[in-house]
């Protein structure tokens, strides 16, 4: 096994519900790993390293399980594609800050309603399998843009 598969930061939730009071679908991403320039020392601005992230995405009971149609659910495979786009375009120099960005797509692009996101460098100190951070945000957590109800990025596309 290599370090990146023994590296589990972003656990489902202990608890049965991170929302009480509402059935809760959580989809999630597990161990997307990705190259992207990040960190706040001379060394890691110059080249690409990656990061893992391990996300999860609340929605109130959806009606998938019902309909059995991937457009009324969150589209794992859109949600993937959008966080690569953040990797390749992001400007930021701490993994909060990108942990953070991530969340904030869950939530205002994809309309989940709770999110746990783990973002961490594998391997970054010789003695260590990863540092990272772990954030779980609300959708009260973040304003909704003024005139502007959804992304376009939230039509969802079959797997």
């Amino acid at each position: 096994m290599t370090s990146l598969e023994l590296l589990h930061v972003g656990q489902l939730p202990r608890h049965a519900n991170p929302v009480p009071g509402e059935a809760l679908d959580i989809i999630f991403i597990e161990g997307l790993v990705a190259d992207t320039v990040i960190g706040i020392h001379d060394d890691e601005l110059e080249v690409t390293q990656p990061v893992r992230i391990d996300l999860q995405a609340g929605l109130p009971r959806s009606h998938a399980c019902a309909t059995d149609r991937i457009h009324d659910t969150i589209d794992y495979s859109v949600v993937r594609g959008r966080v690569l786009r953040l990797l390749a375009e992001h400007g930021v120099q701490l993994l909060e800050a990108l942990a953070e960005d991530v969340a904030r797509i869950l939530v205002m692009e994809f309309g989940a309603v709770w999110t746990r996101v783990a973002v961490a460098k594998p391997r970054k100190f010789d003695d260590v399998v990863a540092v990272g951070v772990v954030i779980e945000r609300r959708a009260g957590d973040f304003a909704p843009p003024r005139g502007r109800i959804k992304s376009p990025d939230v039509r969802p596309v079959s797997a």
